[in-house]
């Protein structure tokens, strides 16, 4: 079966909906949490550095994005050897993604807190990004606001079509279905679709 993976980032961690293509059916093969910071600090690492001095700040930022690209490497691989040891055929990686930062340093970032939460958001989906890209995974950045909308378009449907394929898909899938797994499993249908018209 043509499989994608569907990523919804948080600080830390991340869900993973794995979605197949069954008959032109839409199929939820997996699902699941990953982890992508060790420690407590490393979920939020640019307020881990907020009271530090600027040299000692940088190195506790670098160090929290460093474990994340290592860690959102270690589960993208992971993700990609179940799949392929189930005989599926991975064609693509559907991320969620925000607004574009600026091109701030840290030390811009840590002198205004709206800042920091902003650099955190972006922090894990560019992790998960590069770690698609490093497994050779090909990428569909989805707009994390607007994603109904744009599922829509890309998938060629009605919203409330769609909305009522993915209680249905859901369902067949069984709970957890919350938020979370529905927009990641509607990255994973855009990459579906996107990227295998690209093959």
């Amino acid at each position: 079966m043509k499989v994608a993976f569907g990523f919804k980032a948080h600080s830390g961690w991340a869900a993973l909906v794995v979605v197949g293509l069954n008959n032109d059916s839409f199929e939820v093969v997996d699902r699941r949490r990953v982890e992508l910071a060790r420690e407590e600090w490393a979920k939020q690492p640019y307020h881990a550095a907020e009271e530090l001095q600027p040299s000692e700040a940088r190195k506790v930022v670098q160090r929290g994005i460093d474990s994340a690209h290592k860690l959102a490497l270690r589960e993208m691989s992971a993700a990609v050897k179940r799949e392929e040891a189930n005989g599926h055929r991975i064609v693509g990686c559907g991320v969620l993604i925000g607004a574009a930062m600026p091109a701030w340093t840290v030390d811009e970032i840590l002198a205004v807190h709206f800042r920091m939460h902003k650099a955190e958001g972006v922090l894990f989906r560019e992790a998960l990004a590069k770690a698609a890209a490093t497994c050779n995974l090909r990428l569909a950045r989805v707009p994390e606001k607007t994603v109904i909308n744009f599922a829509a378009t890309t998938l060629r449907r009605p919203e409330a079509k769609l909305v009522n394929e993915l209680a249905a898909l859901g369902k067949r899938a069984g709970p957890p279905w919350g938020k979370d797994q529905k927009e990641a499993a509607l990255a994973a249908m855009i990459a579906l679709s996107q990227l295998s018209d690209e093959l």
